[in-house]
């Protein structure tokens, strides 16, 4: 059996109600790649063309994290 007749095979077992996840997973394989660039040397090139005081500043590993509320030493245990 070929993995595309392996994947209709799963596809055709899998419930009416989870195929939403199914259609959203293959639709994220098959994204444009130039799309996803696109958008990543938008932020890039917003980034370079802002006019923010901090864009340049140093933010060490630990202070973005206690910023974002997590706690390192919790996730290397």
């Amino acid at each position: 059996m070929s993995d595309k007749e392996r994947i209709m095979q799963l596809v055709d077992e899998t419930p009416e109600y989870k195929l939403g996840y199914v259609i959203a997973y293959l639709q994220g394989l098959n994204a444009e790649e130039e799309a996803d660039d696109a958008f990543c040397e938008k932020l890039y090139q917003d980034y370079l063309n802002s006019d923010d005081p901090d864009k340049d500043e140093f933010v060490s590993l630990e202070d973005a994290a206690r910023a974002c509320g997590v706690d390192l030493d919790e996730l290397q245990n």
